[in-house]
């Protein structure tokens, strides 16, 4: 997308949002140096939207957070890592005492302000190393990159890398910002995954149309992602809009105009940016896998089929080995729950390092066993899933999904997670 320049900032490059991390000690045993409260927050009362997990086990901050973006209109979202808060002595009470010590400090009603948790279930919060913290966490506060970096940094867990983007672009001859943070490392599955994720846009939007945007940018990234095939109690992805860069409101009418395109493609390629960080930083992980299904009758039968994929152990073993055993994938394929003609199936290998056709007619191909280890060996490998099936002229449905390999890291470091 052409009209999308990329720039610095994340959370704080749109107009009118703060932010701020700093260390709180949530959990004991982490570094002074380790920053684990975040809040990001609006100058003004901001339209919201957000999506949470569906797992039937939520957290106490996710059952909070629900209730009040149903109103359209928060004002900050305070964050932790370090501890879940979920299925936790005095949890509901613990997220409530989060929310009302930051908005006493800030002097907004508690109801604007959403609250996110991550960390081991379980485990009592030490909701007084976060009370205590909290002016610290206001007085913080600041517009510059720095701060936006610290927010980031702030919410990570086994996360290796911060996860921040922004961009901005033209809307009516103003220029319009997006800008978000996320962690994820582990626990990453649809729908969401163990992750979290605020964004911020400076633009003039209705309630109604940056719910639409907000949930189609979700799918199309959040959703397909898969580190381990593990769906987290804690899930939550909130926008906040301004209105501060003094577009005319976009909203949902019949026509679904050209600058609602416009933001909802940005919107999902900052989402997509901070998804494909979070594959390719998944828990152990050494590479990043894209699986590319096309030729298919339809993009929902294309994703079924990539999600089946990139999900597969083996496929994710076979990654990690960087052993081109192909038949991993049609295997994958076959129990996606889509129909599909394997006979008809081709799929290829690709990397930095090159490209290796390894199945034709859903049969396998000679192919040189060294150059496929070399094409698998890199950090970023791409599975292309070709369907070929009947498609009307001018028709070419697919869908790009991530994940990682997995290895002997990911049982180490979930292995002894907790202690």
């Amino acid at each position: 997308m052409k009209y999308l320049e990329w720039i610095d900032g994340g959370v704080t490059a749109p107009a009118g949002f703060k932010a701020s991390g700093v260390h709180a000690g949530v959990k004991s045993s982490s570094p002074p140096d380790k920053l684990d409260l975040a809040l990001i927050a609006s100058n003004v009362p901001s339209v919201a939207a957000a999506v949470f997990t569906r797992n039937a086990v939520k957290a106490a901050p996710v059952r909070l957070s629900m209730e009040r973006a149903a109103n359209r209109e928060l004002q900050a979202v305070v964050l932790n890592s370090g501890n879940a808060n979920c299925c936790a002595p005095n949890d509901m009470e613990n997220a409530i005492a989060m929310s009302d010590a930051v908005a006493q400090l800030l002097a907004i009603p508690s109801e604007r302000i959403a609250v996110c948790s991550t960390g081991v279930i379980g485990q009592e919060m030490n909701i007084g190393a976060i009370l205590d913290s909290a002016p610290k966490l206001v007085r913080s506060l600041g517009r510059e990159s720095s701060h936006s970096d610290s927010a980031a940094r702030a919410i990570m867990t086994t996360d290796t890398v911060k996860k921040e983007f922004a961009v901005e672009f033209e809307l009516g001859g103003k220029p319009v910002r997006i800008g978000g943070i996320a962690k994820g490392s582990g626990m990453i599955h649809p729908n969401m995954g163990t992750l979290l994720s605020v964004l911020t846009t400076d633009c003039a939007i209705s309630a109604e149309l940056l719910d639409k945007v907000l949930r189609n940018a979700v799918n199309e990234s959040f959703n397909r992602i898969s580190v381990d095939g593990d769906t987290s109690t804690n899930d939550t992805c909130v926008i906040l809009a301004s209105g501060s860069a003094g577009n005319a409101e976009l909203t949902l009418d019949e026509d679904y105009g050209s600058d609602s395109w416009k933001f909802e493609d940005a919107l999902c390629a900052v989402c997509a940016k901070l998804a494909i960080a979070m594959a390719g930083d998944g828990e152990g992980a050494t590479h990043l896998i894209t699986c590319v299904v096309d030729n298919a009758a339809n993009e929902r039968k294309a994703e079924s089929i990539a999600m089946s994929v990139i999900a597969s152990s083996l496929v994710k073993s076979m990654i990690f080995g960087c052993d081109a055993n192909w038949g991993r994938v049609l295997c994958a394929m076959g129990y996606s729950g889509e129909t599909f003609d394997t006979e008809r199936v081709g799929v290829t290998f690709s990397s930095a390092a090159g490209e290796v056709e390894v199945c034709r007619g859903g049969r396998g191909l000679p192919f040189d066993e060294a150059l496929a280890k070399t094409v698998l060996s890199e950090h970023d490998v791409t599975i292309r899933v070709s369907l070929n099936e009947e498609l009307e002229p001018g028709e070419c449905p697919m869908c790009m999904c991530w994940g990682c390999d997995l290895t002997y890291n990911y049982v180490k470091i979930n292995g002894d997670y907790r202690t």
